[in-house]
């Protein structure tokens, strides 16, 4: 059963940072096709958030196709992500992972090196173009 953890500090929506680590468990193999999520009701209990909160994150996933709703049963991992390509993965990982130090010896922390891969890895279309 995949245990949610929110970060409030993110600034990424609460049924985003929901999504993401579905998405998440599904790409590395934590929840399989057929695996149930746990209830709306339990996350709600669990979190302290808004049923509306949870709702909107499976719809989300829903729409992706990643999970699908069984009225009165619940909601099941139907698809998967595909895993990233093989080739490369390493050479990448290895690049990142010295940024990583780099950045550290730069003087920054964990927040601030989150901060910046997630502004360079969601360039907003008006910055991509100039």
């Amino acid at each position: 059963m995949i245990t949610f953890r929110l970060d409030t500090r993110s600034g990424v929506p609460t049924y985003l940072q929901l999504v993401q680590q579905v998405r998440q468990a599904v790409r590395l193999g934590v929840r399989a096709p057929g695996d149930q999520l746990p209830t709306v009701k339990d996350v709600v209990a669990e979190l302290a958030i808004n049923p509306n909160t949870v709702l909107k994150a499976y719809r989300e996933l829903d729409l992706e196709g990643l999970v699908e709703g069984r009225r009165g049963v619940g909601t099941f991992v139907s698809g998967h992500i595909p895993e990233p390509p093989p080739d490369g993965v390493k050479d990448h990982r290895s690049a990142l992972q010295k940024w990583i130090v780099r950045a550290r010896a730069s003087g920054l922390d964990d927040d601030a090196i989150a901060a910046l891969f997630g502004d360079a890895l969601h360039v907003p279309a008006a910055r991509r173009v100039a």
